[in-house]
């Protein structure tokens, strides 16, 4: 190797070399970033949203925390930390919506006990319909305002011949509302924190006209029980109304978003299940046997042959073959005029 190759090698080597160290030398010398301070808000903390409070939402202690408020934009209508006491505001309703982030007003929230309260906690479209129940029918008091419940009808049902009548329950509403157990529409809770239960004989719930007619209809059939539903119980029933058609998934999360949450908060009404006392014990009726020998529709056919039956008012039953109704006010007489079969 040539004496100015070597000279060249050499001179890259030290320039390498003091540009390392140079590079070296900036980076310890430095000071190391720091992240950008939040600025100091010169303010009372208020009450604000943590998350979007449409109108009829049941405020809970996630809904709304103290945060730091500009002076200049405090309003005396805002709810300041001074002299504020979460637990009263606990249980209200939301009358106006409030934006995630923004103060609460008093104006905005309806307390329990004052007027228009419970017309305040209805979803638009939606009616309130109470329903008594016992310890039995109510989950032994562990159902709370807020909750959701499936509604099932037990009744009685007579039939004809002998043996006792149909017993069965069937679920006719699910996913329904719990506006208010009693009087109260909150959670009692202790000191420490804890749900209180208390005796209630009333359960107070939300439903659509429709299924609200339905809910009075069912107190006059038979007996009402409510069954506590897990929170997990929505997102598989959406996905089978999804799959069957019956709701279609709009484009874009947010109208997703806003689909979602509406259906999960809809009740449900139409097939469910239901149980006869047969299913429960052998001795018990899987159905309900007409009368014997009545056969309704037959009565309005005449002129066709007809097997021997009993009808209500008749001495004897009916012979086979053509006949003849013969009516006297309320009263039918059916005669035979013969013939073959």
């Amino acid at each position: 190797m040539d004496g100015r190759k070597i000279m060249l090698l050499v001179g890259a080597l030290l320039i390498a070399g003091i540009t390392a160290f140079m590079a070296r030398s900036l980076m310890m010398g430095s000071a190391a970033p720091t992240a950008a301070s939040q600025p100091v808000i010169d303010g009372p903390e208020v009450l604000v949203a943590t998350k979007a409070l449409p109108v009829g939402t049941i405020i809970d202690a996630t809904a709304l925390k103290f945060q730091p408020w500009p002076k200049e934009l405090v309003e005396n209508a805002y709810f300041l930390r001074q002299g504020t006491d979460l637990k009263n505001v606990v249980g209200t309703v939301v009358r106006f919506p409030i934006p995630a982030g923004q103060p609460v007003s008093q104006g905005a929230l309806v307390k329990p006990g004052d007027r228009g309260f419970l017309a305040a906690a209805l979803g638009a479209g939606m009616r309130a319909i109470t329903v008594p129940v016992s310890a039995q029918t109510s989950v032994a008091g562990f159902i709370f305002p807020g909750d959701r419940v499936d509604v099932i009808l037990t009744q009685s049902v007579a039939g004809g011949g002998d043996g006792p009548p149909l017993k069965a329950s069937e679920t006719m509403l699910r996913n329904v509302r719990v506006l208010a157990t009693g009087t109260k529409t909150d959670k009692t809770v202790d000191d420490k924190g804890n749900t209180i239960v208390t005796d209630y004989s009333t359960v107070t719930l939300e439903a659509t006209p429709q299924i609200a007619e339905k809910i009075a209809v069912a107190q006059t059939v038979g007996s009402i029980s409510l069954s506590l539903r897990s929170i997990a119980d929505n997102a598989g029933e959406l996905e089978e109304a999804i799959a069957s058609g019956a709701v279609n998934v709009p484009d874009g999360k947010k109208a997703e978003a806003e689909m979602l949450a509406g259906v999960a908060a809809r009740p449900m009404e139409g097939k469910g299940s239901f149980s006869t006392g047969a299913d429960v014990s052998r001795f018990q009726r899987s159905s309900v046997p007409g009368k014997p020998g009545y056969d309704r529709p037959s009565m309005m056919t005449t002129g066709v042959p007809m097997t021997t039956r009993s009808f209500p008012g008749a001495a004897a039953p009916v012979a086979v073959g053509p006949i003849v109704r013969v009516a006297r006010g309320n009263d039918v007489t059916v005669v035979p005029v013969g013939g073959k079969n």
